[in-house]
C-alpha cells in the first residue's frame, strides 16, 4: 500500500516561485516517506481545478492508494478543490506545515512571504473541507518534529486498517450463539460503513474440507507444532492422544484452504453449531489469527472485523492482536485487574514466550476435548476495542490498558490469557464500558493504541467512546449523550 502526497498552489506566483514550491514539496514528500509506515508517492504540484480533480479521482480509483496527504504550500484558492474533494473516496490527512521549521529573521522579505504562505493557505483549504463536511485528520507542525511524524504514522496505519476493512470478506461457520444480543447486528449497514461483506458457510462444508485434507498436509503442520511449541507428551508423536493433535492440524489446514479459496480474511465459529466436527477448533483458530486472519468466537462477526483491522494496522510493529473477552476480575483494593481469556481462541501473537500445546475438556459443545495453545500475554501497553450495533449507527468502545504479569501462576487454567489494568482504574473503566453498551468480546492489540483507532473511527464516520487515563464516569456519560444527538442529526466533521 501507499499514500499520495499532494501540494496545492496556483499560477499567480509565476514559474520561478512554482519551481521552488515544487522543490520544497519534493523535500517534504521525501521526509514523509522516511517517517511513515507506507510508501509516500509524491505528486506534481496542483495549480488548477482540472489537475486537482484528475489527481484525486485517480487516487480514489487506485487500489494501491490507501489515502492522500494534502498540504497548501502557498495560497491555493479553495474553490478549485471542491470537485476533487467531493469525489475523493480515500482517507485524507491535511498536513499544516512549512518547508522549513525556522524563519530566516535576518533576510526575510516579501519574496519569502509569497513563497511560504501555508499559514493562511491551509486555513483556506480547511474552510472548504469543513464546509463540504470532509472527514480528515488535521496535523500541524513541521515534518521533522517526532510528534508530527507519530500522528501521521497513526493516520497511515488507520488508513491501512480502513483499506483492509474495505477489502474484507468474513466467513461465518454457523450462526451466532443463541439468544445473545450484542453479537447480532446489521451486516448490510456494516458493508456500507466499513466495506466488509459477511456471509454464512455451512459447518458441514467445513467438515467435508477437514476430511479432504491430505496426510502430508497434516504432517507438515505437526512438524511446525513440534518446532514452535512445547507439546505435552500425550499429544506428541507416540502419545496416547496424538490423534487429537492430528485432527486439530487437519482442522487448521481445512480452514486455511476454505478461507483462501473464498478470498476471505476473517471467520467465525460457534461451539453450539459444530455439525460433524469432532472438536471445536482451538489451536487452528489461534494459528490462523497469528497468520493475520481476523476471528470472532460464537459467530461474532463484528469482533472478527476488528481483529482483522487491528492486525492490519499493527503489521510490522512489536506486539500482536487477538480476540479477547473480559472474563473475571481481581477486586482486591490496590491490586484491581482484569483476567481476559476465552474458551480456546487467544492469538499467540500476544506473547514472545514459547506456548504450550495442551488438551483439556471444554465442558460445553458436546464434542471431543479440543487442543489449544496455552500462554500468558507479554506485559506492556495495549488497547481493547469492541463494536456495538446501536440501531442507527455503530459504536466503537475502546479502553487503554496496561497488560501486566499475572499476580500468581495459574497452573489450573488451561487457556491462553492476558491480565491487564484498565485506565483510569477498573471501577471507572467498567462503569463507562457498561454505560456505553460495549460488548463482552473485544479485539485486543498490544501493537497499536488509541491514536490509530481514533483515526479509523474518523475515516469510517463511526462513533468512538474512548476510556483512558483522563476519563471520569460523569463526563463520559455526558459525552455519550452529546454523541447521541450528533450522530442522529449531523454528517461530516
Amino acid at each position: 500500500m501507499e499514500v499520495w502526497f499532494v501540494t496545492g498552489s496556483q499560477h499567480l506566483y509565476g514559474p520561478e516561485t512554482l519551481a521552488q514550491v515544487d522543490d520544497n514539496s519534493r523535500r517534504i514528500g521525501a521526509a514523509l516517506d522516511a517517517a511513515l509506515p507506507l510508501k509516500v508517492i509524491w505528486k506534481p504540484v496542483l495549480t488548477s481545478k482540472d489537475a486537482i480533480t484528475r489527481t484525486l479521482t485517480q487516487a480514489s480509483a487506485d487500489p494501491d492508494c490507501a489515502g492522500v496527504i494534502a498540504w497548501m504550500h502557498t495560497f491555493s484558492p479553495a474553490k478549485m478543490w471542491i470537485n476533487g474533494l467531493e469525489g475523493l473516496t480515500k482517507p485524507l490527512a491535511h498536513l499544516h506545515t512549512q518547508a522549513d521549521a525556522a524563519l530566516p529573521w535576518a533576510t526575510i522579505d516579501m519574496d519569502f512571504m509569497n513563497l511560504h504562505q501555508a499559514a493562511h493557505g491551509d486555513r483556506e483549504f480547511g474552510y472548504i473541507e469543513t464546509r463540504l463536511g470532509v472527514r480528515r485528520a488535521v496535523v500541524a507542525g513541521h515534518v521533522e518534529d517526532p510528534r508530527v511524524a507519530a500522528r501521521l504514522a497513526a493516520w497511515a496505519r488507520a488508513a491501512i486498517g480502513w483499506q483492509a476493512a474495505r477489502q474484507l470478506s468474513i466467513i461465518r461457520f454457523g450462526d451466532n450463539m443463541r439468544n445473545v444480543a450484542v453479537t447480532e447486528g446489521d451486516k448490510v449497514e456494516a458493508e456500507r460503513v466499513f466495506g466488509v461483506d459477511t456471509n454464512t458457510v455451512a459447518v458441514n462444508d467445513l467438515v467435508a474440507a477437514v476430511d479432504a485434507v491430505s496426510e502430508p498436509e497434516v504432517q507438515a503442520l505437526i512438524d511446525e507444532y513440534l518446532d514452535l511449541y512445547s507439546v505435552v507428551p500425550e499429544l506428541a508423536p507416540g502419545g496416547d492422544r496424538h490423534q487429537s493433535l492430528r485432527y486439530a492440524a487437519r482442522q487448521e489446514a481445512a480452514l486455511k484452504n476454505m478461507l483462501t479459496s473464498a478470498g476471505a480474511g476473517a471467520f467465525t465459529t460457534n461451539f453450539e453449531d459444530l455439525g460433524g466436527l469432532r472438536q471445536l477448533p482451538g489451536i487452528a483458530v489461534q494459528r490462523l489469527m497469528a497468520a493475520g486472519y481476523g476471528f470472532g468466537a460464537e459467530g461474532d462477526w463484528k469482533t472478527a472485523l476488528l481483529v482483522k483491522v487491528a492486525k492490519a494496522m499493527g503489521a510490522g510493529l512489536p506486539g500482536g492482536a487477538s480476540l479477547m473477552e473480559d472474563y473475571t476480575y481481581n477486586l482486591v483494593p490496590g491490586a484491581e485487574c482484569i483476567l481476559g481469556a476465552h474458551m480456546l481462541e487467544v492469538c499467540p501473537s500476544l506473547t514472545t514466550s514459547r506456548p504450550r500445546v495442551e488438551i483439556h475438556p471444554l465442558g460445553i459443545g458436546g464434542r471431543e476435548d479440543p487442543v489449544r495453545l496455552v500462554f500468558d500475554a507479554d506485559p506492556g501497553p495495549g488497547i481493547v476495542v469492541g463494536l456495538s450495533d446501536m440501531r442507527d449507527r455503530f459504536r466503537l468502545v475502546g479502553n487503554s490498558i496496561q497488560v501486566i504479569p499475572p499476580h500468581e501462576p495459574m497452573p489450573c487454567l488451561p487457556v491462553a490469557r492476558a491480565v491487564w489494568e484498565p485506565e483510569p482504574d477498573l471501577t471507572t473503566s467498567a462503569e463507562c464500558w457498561i454505560t456505553a453498551g460495549g460488548p463482552h468480546h473485544t479485539a485486543i492489540s498490544t501493537a497499536i493504541g488509541a491514536a490509530e483507532w481514533s483515526e479509523f473511527a474518523q475515516m469510517t464516520s463511526t462513533e468512538l467512546a474512548l476510556i483512558d487515563a483522563t476519563t471520569t464516569s460523569p463526563a463520559f456519560r455526558d459525552a455519550l449523550r452529546w454523541n447521541q444527538a450528533y450522530y442522529r442529526l449531523a454528517r461530516g466533521l
